[in-house]
């Protein structure tokens, strides 16, 4: 996709229709204070559906022909962008279909269910859904929304790009991946207006199709993905966004799962706000950075990207989270210096 159409579609997209304003900025002021510089989280867990999803669902379905809007749309998702193309579908008076994995959240399903589009579970994870899909787009004739890989789905996620270098002067900005569209759509419009910001990816390290695929310079398959992180859990990203991210991405780097949890934590005490682990991994990875490098120079943006978690899953994230402080305590470089100066004494 090139550079100068998808900023014209970003800076054009519809997104204001549903969205009447830009979601917040927040500091995180006790994790700032622990990390020694300015944390800022982008606030996309408060839309309507509490996911940045409805911006590339929205603008997508709202570009359609009368023709199409009348065969109605379907959509494969993990489960936000499901909320999202039911949501868009229900504002625009449009026929939705939605196919999920079984695995995905039972929150993610009633929130789709509540907005009245017809749903299927099929398959164990987002390719099973995709193929399904797919084979009910040829057969009905309803347009496939693309979850990831569109311009119009990428251009209505770059949105966040732009909103937010509006809002704020921050360094770097890391940005949670999964099909690739948030960030590829965010690096892209980043680097076309404000190229010396830093804009960092960031996937669980048993779903990084991103991080493989910009290494071996080619599109990578997973054998497979896990789904504690849900939202991201892709095995293979998209053709679009591969070619945003490889070209735009300063670096993709991949957590674990107590990083995920603990960063979940760290959002809550500075928010009271219960994010989903996909929407973690921007305060997981600006963390992992923290440790290995040096300190920024300017505010630390991460995309805070979705809160549509299962009530019953808080008690793995508490148990997991425990672990991942337990360690970042191990290796934070200032409390090693001083536990030796202590020895020393």
């Amino acid at each position: 996709m090139e550079l100068h159409g998808l900023l014209t579609r970003a800076l054009n997209a519809r997104v204001a229709e549903v969205l009447p304003g830009p979601t917040p900025i927040t500091e995180a002021h006790r994790l700032s204070a622990r990390l020694g510089f300015p944390v800022l989280l982008k606030r996309e867990d408060l839309t309507p559906i509490f996911s940045f999803k409805l911006r590339g669902a929205y603008n997508r379905i709202a570009n359609l022909d009368d023709a199409a809007k009348a065969a109605g749309v379907i959509a494969a998702s993990a489960g936000n962008h499901a909320q999202g193309v039911a949501y868009a579908a229900a504002r625009l008076k449009i026929q939705a279909h939605v196919v999920m994995p079984t695995t995905t959240p039972t929150i993610k399903v009633e929130g789709v269910r509540r907005l009245g589009a017809e749903i299927d579970l099929v398959g164990d994870d987002y390719a099973d859904a995709v193929c399904h899909a797919a084979r009910i787009a040829a057969e009905t004739g309803a347009t496939l929304i693309p979850a990831y890989d569109d311009p119009d789905v990428i251009a209505g996620q770059a949105t966040i790009g732009l909103e937010l270098l509006r809002q704020t002067d921050c360094g770097s900005i890391f940005v949670p991946v999964g099909g690739g569209g948030l960030a590829g759509g965010i690096a892209a419009v980043v680097k076309a207006v404000r190229p010396e910001v830093r804009v960092i990816g960031v996937e669980p390290e048993d779903s990084d199709a991103m991080t493989q695929s910009i290494r071996e310079g080619r599109r990578v398959e997973l054998d497979h993905v896990g789904t504690f992180a849900d939202g991201v859990a892709v095995r293979m990203v998209g053709e679009h966004t591969f070619n945003l991210c490889r070209h735009y991405l300063d670096d993709c780097i991949t957590v674990d799962i107590d990083e995920i949890c603990a960063a979940i934590k760290d959002v809550f005490e500075d928010t009271r706000t219960v994010l989903e682990p996909a929407a973690a991994l921007g305060v997981a990875g600006l963390k992992r950075v923290a440790r290995e490098r040096c300190r920024p120079p300017k505010a630390v943006v991460a995309i805070a990207s979705g809160a549509n978690i299962n009530f019953d899953r808080l008690g793995f994230v508490a148990e997991r989270c425990a672990l991942g402080e337990q360690r970042e305590r191990m290796l934070n470089p200032r409390e090693d210096s001083a536990r030796r100066q202590h020895m020393d004494r």
